[in-house]
């Protein structure tokens, strides 16, 4: 399959598949990368998709060059990178993954895209922040007074995050969108994505014995399944 590494504006990035008129983007999670694609471009670009993968702040090489892995430093460089493939395409699509996908939501909200495909997606960031502050026995007026606090599962509460994503609610959210849900995800609970579906009239698809993050033979042949059927 061709390939070709370059940069959006500074912003590390991977193209797949012959010349065409059709393209997804697809967004990596948390500790994720732009090569993830390579997997799910052998399914779209024989469907006749081209597909483009970037590097997310402090995630690629190298690092230390790049800014945080928060909502405000992703979401301009999601919207440039979007910018770019508007100039370059006629029919964008989005393929994303766990917190890619609220990150993308948040930044592509109102846009005219043809569809959105969804794995493992963090739909309700705050939510699950307060959960991770039940989990921590943090208060908020501790993590007011306090700032920033690490965590015994290795993630740190911070109170301008928090407070970020209460003023920058996802909103207007119209893409036709399916998602591929894990029954044991550790992250969003099924109540949550339901919920989101029901408000969004996504289509749902559940692996009972999936986790957050599909990597088991069986889960990545789920996976595979899935976007076939939804490309």
């Amino acid at each position: 399959m061709t390939t070709e590494q370059f940069e959006i504006g500074g912003i590390p990035a991977v193209l797949y598949g012959e010349p065409s008129k059709k393209a997804y983007l697809f967004v990596h999670g948390k500790f994720g990368c732009k090569e993830e694609a390579g997997a799910f471009s052998g399914i779209a670009c024989p469907s006749g998709y081209q597909v483009l993968a970037v590097d997310l702040p402090e995630h690629g090489v190298p690092k230390e060059m790049r800014d945080e892995f928060n909502p405000w430093t992703v979401m301009p460089e999601l919207r440039s990178v979007m910018a770019y493939m508007k100039i370059r395409w006629n029919e964008l699509s989005l393929r994303a993954n766990s917190i890619g996908a609220y990150f993308s939501m948040l930044a592509f909200s109102g846009k005219d895209l043809q569809k959105a495909l969804f794995v493992s997606p963090v739909v309700d960031l705050e939510k699950l922040i307060c959960e991770m502050m039940t989990r921590a026995g943090v208060t908020e007026e501790t993590l007011r007074d306090r700032g920033d606090i690490p965590t015994a599962f290795g993630e740190t509460l911070s109170w301008h995050y928090l407070t970020w994503v209460r003023e920058h609610p996802m909103k207007d959210w119209r893409c036709p969108t399916a998602i591929l849900y894990a029954g044991q995800d550790n992250l969003t609970s099924r109540e949550t994505v339901d919920a989101f579906v029901e408000g969004h009239h996504a289509a749902l698809t559940v692996m009972e014995d999936g986790e957050h993050w599909f990597h088991t033979p069986e889960q990545l042949k789920m996976l595979a399944a899935w976007e076939r059927k939804n490309i």
